[in-house]
């Protein structure tokens, strides 16, 4: 498409997890549904799951130089200045390249650069905050943008009390292309028997070494009882883990169609970041949450709360997976009231028209490019 004057472009940061790429992604597919002429682009890092999972869409794919601060000292974190003041000329270059009328970020390191330069060069920008707890980038940029817009109330209290009239609460957009899949479907991509009950397991697109542990010591019990499960076990473990593959258990470090997987699933166990939960709830999926332990400000624990609060799921914390996963997926499983009753409790929690809210932000903002 040529770079008329008239064309709408739309430029997003987004990448390093899942969380926050899909998403952008949500968001993007529904700017497209509302303006099919519009130019939208991604930028990330050539080495993350964008790089993979861009390329498969219609949108195109930019990476600068950057990656995440890490907590101990290596040979990245030295070089993380460098980074920085790299990744903020690739922004000024890219922005200068991709005009965009609108610049959104869903929250990570891909975002802080591009967002700042945008905010300079007074490109209207905005931040999308999915986690009870805003994360780094978010709460670096929050006075600089135009819009911050959250999924949480109590998101807004680590954030500067005189940028709340900027912020919104809209919830976390999920894929469109989720609830569009039948059961029988999802079964037949797996290669799993629409006869039996099928738990899907997770641990966010870069897997969960505790919930894979606990998985493999109790796999051939689940079998056993008639159970069949969809194990995504993150890039890290996918070989570990691979030997347990067998007609009743499909094992993969990723799974980049989660519409067959959730579709397929009459149980899910999962971490409890907040893109899964918005994908949960849009579906009214059953769930047992395994918050991650070393979330920033425990921010798992409080959305998977929320969660077991309003009866959609049952919450099992790290220390407890041993003890308690095996009959706790036994007792859901078997129980279709109760599955049932989850199900129901979950859809009320649900947002599936965050995407659009959100779309429709971006697009009122895109007339203020000054």
């Amino acid at each position: 498409m040529s770079h008329d004057a008239q064309s709408l472009s739309i430029l997003f940061a987004a990448g390093g997890t899942g969380g926050h790429l899909f998403p952008a992604i949500a968001i993007a597919e529904e700017i497209e549904k509302m303006e099919p002429d519009a130019r939208i682009a991604f930028v990330g890092t050539k080495n993350k799951i964008e790089a993979r999972i861009i390329p498969q869409k219609s949108f195109a794919f930019h990476t600068i130089w950057i990656s995440g601060f890490h907590r101990r000292l290596t040979v990245e974190n030295l070089l993380f200045p460098l980074k920085v003041v790299v990744s903020l000329f690739q922004s000024f270059f890219l922005i200068q390249k991709t005009k965009p009328d609108v610049v959104v970020g869903t929250g990570g390191y891909v975002c802080g650069p591009v967002l700042y330069v945008a905010t300079l060069m007074k490109i209207p920008t905005v931040i999308h905050e999915s986690n009870s707890y805003p994360g780094v980038t978010t709460r670096m940029v929050a006075s600089r943008v135009s819009k911050v817009l959250l999924t949480f109330e109590i998101t807004k209290k680590w954030l500067p009390r005189a940028d709340a009239d900027k912020m919104e609460l809209v919830g976390t957009p999920t894929r469109d292309s989720l609830g569009k899949i039948s059961r029988e479907a999802g079964l037949k991509f797996f290669n799993l028997n629409p006869k039996k009950k099928t738990l899907l397991v997770f641990g966010g697109s870069l897997g969960a070494t505790t919930i894979n542990m606990m998985i493999e010591k109790i796999v051939d019990e689940l079998t056993k009882t008639g159970v069949q499960i969809i194990w995504q076990t993150g890039e890290k473990e996918a070989e570990r883990f691979e030997s347990k593959r067998n007609e009743n258990i499909w094992v993969g470090k990723f799974i980049d169609t989660m519409e067959f997987a959730y579709a397929a699933a009459d149980l899910v166990m999962c971490r409890s970041g907040a893109t899964t939960l918005a994908e949960l709830t849009r579906l009214g999926k059953p769930a047992i949450l395994v918050p991650y332990p070393h979330a920033a400000a425990n921010h798992q624990e409080l959305n998977a709360q929320a969660m077991v609060n309003a009866g959609a799921a049952v919450m099992i914390k790290d220390y407890e997976l041993d003890a308690k996963a095996l009959p706790t997926i036994n007792e859901i499983l078997l129980n279709e009231p109760t599955r049932i009753a989850m199900h129901e409790k979950s859809l009320l929690l649900g947002r599936p028209n965050a995407g659009k809210e959100i779309a429709e932000k971006i697009l009122r903002l895109s007339s203020q490019k000054s």
